[in-house]
């Protein structure tokens, strides 16, 4: 796993890079074990978690969410236990879900639903 999880790289931000270059929105934020990038979830808009793996061979994730700290692996396509990484271990409580605040369309949910 050490080659795939660096527990020592803190995350690269509180919130997905791509978006935030982009001034758009995420639903879920996921951070790479083992570069520390930030990136949205697969129910995003953006996916860009996935994308981030796919350029970098970077396979494990961790979920970014207060309260959630599941690991999960594209390459083997599952859940797996995974070391605690450097802090901190989620974007900040008062960021919503979906966010950034002040970034999210009203009509968010049916964007999701027409893509």
């Amino acid at each position: 796993m050490s080659r795939t999880v660096d527990p020592s790289v803190p995350p690269a931000g509180t919130g997905c890079a791509e978006c935030d270059a982009a001034g758009g929105w995420w639903v879920h934020l996921r951070r790479c074990a083992k570069c520390g990038h930030i990136g949205c979830c697969d129910d995003s808009l953006g996916r860009h978690a996935a994308a981030h793996w796919r350029e970098t061979k970077h396979p494990v994730i961790r979920s970014f969410e207060p309260g959630e700290d599941w690991f999960w692996d594209y390459a083997e396509n599952a859940y797996i236990d995974g070391p605690e990484l450097a802090p901190p271990q989620h974007h900040p409580e008062d960021q919503p879900v979906p966010g950034p605040r002040g970034r999210v369309p009203t009509d968010w949910a049916d964007r999701l639903r027409a893509r």
